[in-house]
């Protein structure tokens, strides 16, 4: 097999890229900086340079490819340039969807997320369900990759192009830079004693069953179809007390309510447009706590076949990865 993949360099796109490697695949990434390619193909990737919006570099890359993986995405909470969001989330999917429509890419599969369905408000939902109308987006991501989803993605769907759509959930692991990856950094190292939001829930997922997903869309998921790849919901008060068994830490002394924090996030938007904030303290990430991102994954289960593990032995797999870096 031949693929074609963005986001090679990323958290979820690194991890498809190695499974593509492993199996055989011969496998060109879209990458943006020299820098970025040799890494890539000391792991045995061809390359091209170039980025989303770079239409020679696209074609270039994803002639003779029998699938497309589109995974880049932009992902900042807090900030600054939210410009940039759209030209990446928005633009870019477009650009990558259509290259590959147009050059007969039997196969494309195309990562969206769970956030295109924003605060479900308690509700765990699945595929059939769209966010109200009227009801606002929590964060610039969640908006541009609704965008992308609904104004890039289903169109071009419509038009006949084979794009399998995987929506992942919370997605973490070993590597992982995200909100969620920081928080299970900032807990493992003591640095979160008071935990915020405790009702905010996610579906939590290793980002290598993540990876396995986009294998199997590629594989057995039908064109024109989205696949929830989410793992069990949890508030952040549960999945503290799994990570307090996971790793062996105390758990959190105490839990701020969501309510107590959301007047914070004026305060926090001030702070971020004149100095550089955590994610955790941005005002993006005041807007989550609270929020329910929650969806069932029984489609990508029963059609694809997809077994993620559970909560339990992922997290301890990547607290495991945390003290090996420790004691490095």
């Amino acid at each position: 097999m031949k693929s074609f993949l963005t986001g090679a360099t990323g958290f979820i796109g690194g991890r498809v890229l190695q499974k593509l490697i492993a199996r055989g695949d011969t496998v060109t990434a879209l990458v943006r900086s020299e820098s970025g390619a040799k890494k890539l193909q000391a792991l045995g990737a061809k390359t091209v340079l170039g980025d989303l919006n770079s239409l020679e570099a696209l074609r270039e890359g994803m002639r003779g490819c029998d699938v497309v993986f589109h995974i880049a995405a932009w992902y900042k909470l807090g900030a600054r340039n939210l410009h940039e969001a759209e030209i990446i989330n928005v633009e870019g999917t477009r650009h990558v969807l259509g290259a590959a429509h147009e050059l007969g890419i039997s196969k494309i599969v195309y990562t969206s997320t769970l956030a295109i369905y924003g605060d479900t408000h308690g509700k765990i939902v699945d595929e059939t369900y769209r966010m109200p109308s009227g009801q606002s987006f929590v964060t610039e991501y969640d908006r541009t990759k609704w965008m992308a989803h609904y104004e890039a993605a289903l169109p071009l769907i419509e038009k006949g192009a084979p794009v399998v759509i995987v929506l992942p959930g919370a997605v973490y692991g070993p590597g992982d830079s995200s909100l969620v990856g920081q928080m299970m950094n900032a807990y493992y190292h003591g640095l979160m004693a008071v935990f915020p939001g405790p009702e905010t829930a996610l579906t939590f997922a290793h980002v290598d069953d993540i990876a396995e997903a986009h294998l199997l869309a590629a594989e057995k998921g039908r064109p024109g179809e989205s696949y929830i790849t989410a793992g069990p919901a949890l508030t952040l008060r549960d999945a503290s007390k799994l990570w307090a068994a996971a790793s062996g830490k105390r758990p959190p002394l105490m839990y701020v309510p969501s309510r107590w924090l959301k007047p914070l996030k004026p305060v926090a938007r001030l702070l971020g447009a004149i100095l550089p904030m955590p994610e955790m303290l941005s005002a993006d990430g005041v807007a989550i706590l609270g929020a329910t991102y929650i969806a069932r994954s029984d489609k990508a289960q029963a059609e694809l076949g997809w077994k993620p593990r559970s909560p339990e032995i992922g997290f301890q797999q990547t607290f495991e990865s945390l003290k090996r870096q420790k004691a490095s």
